[in-house]
């Protein structure tokens, strides 16, 4: 059975799970503003672990294209009490989304499980911090930074570039006593990619871990999936449901998604034909 080790607690992957987004900023693309203070904070992430939720990422700096840089006093006072008050409220993995090496040690003390880093621990401390804990972490492909990361973004082959990406990170992480049981790999759909580009990644997915490490997927209502569809955000949740299932059957393991009882439903429905086969 493939186990993610996240601290205290372990995440079943022979079968898929879902991650609930939980932004508690002003300027998420899709939900900036609606989860900023604790008590709608609290009440959403516990609606999404009703709604079948196995872990809940919780970000307070976004990373949508063009995103303003948040202090690290910010990102604590926006993330901790969050994160505190999550893990005594709900029996899930507790994520969070940051690259700030002090806010992943004091995300650790209050109870996370897993850090999602979109420069895969990059930052100077960061791969020491998540050494020194028993928590997993997420590596993550993108290319440059999210204030300019979608200016004209180029590659000789997407999929053997990020899996090049990717092993270095891994083998980082090797180097500082990361065990793989604790490492999950993104692909960094939509963070500087074009829609070329993140349709080769989808449709390639299962060249991309390396070390059968498995894969988290996180293309919820991005901006790719409007531009298929012609859709604003509000009208992108059957496309990402959608990809999402795409994502399962080449080979992801978690998903990262917005619209936790949609998928959750999907993957009912996909895992019943499976076991019917």
């Amino acid at each position: 059975m493939a186990i993610l080790r996240c601290g205290r607690q372990w995440l079943d992957l022979s079968s898929p799970q879902v991650m609930g987004i939980l932004n508690v900023t002003p300027d998420s693309f899709s939900d900036g503003g609606r989860y900023d203070s604790l008590q709608r904070a609290l009440a959403h992430g516990r609606a999404m672990v009703e709604a079948g939720a196995t872990v809940l990422d919780v970000g307070g700096e976004s990373t949508r294209p063009g995103a303003a840089e948040v202090s690290e006093s910010e990102e604590l006072d926006r993330v901790i009490p969050v994160v505190e008050a999550l893990s005594k409220a709900v029996d899930v993995v507790i994520s969070v989304d940051t690259s700030k090496p002090v806010v992943m040690g004091a995300a650790i003390t209050a109870g996370a499980g897993l850090i999602n880093d979109v420069r895969a621990l990059q930052l100077p401390g960061a791969l020491d911090v998540v050494a020194k804990s028993e928590v997993a972490v997420c590596l993550m492909h993108m290319k440059g930074e999210p204030k300019a990361m979608q200016d004209a973004p180029e590659y000789d082959d997407v999929v053997q570039e990020v899996r090049h990406f990717l092993a270095l990170r891994w083998a980082q992480c090797q180097a500082f006593g990361i065990e793989n049981d604790r490492v999950l790999l993104d692909p960094g759909f939509g963070f500087g990619k074009t829609l070329e580009h993140n349709m080769q990644l989808v449709a390639r997915l299962k060249e991309i871990s390396v070390g059968q490490l498995p894969l988290l997927f996180g293309a919820s209502r991005k901006g790719a999936i409007g531009t298929l569809l012609g859709a604003d955000k509000d009208g992108r949740v059957i496309g990402s449901v959608a990809m999402a299932l795409a994502a399962v059957e080449r080979g992801a393991s978690v998903l990262r998604v917005h619209d936790v009882r949609e998928t959750v439903q999907a993957l009912t429905i996909l895992n019943a034909v499976r076991n019917a086969a």
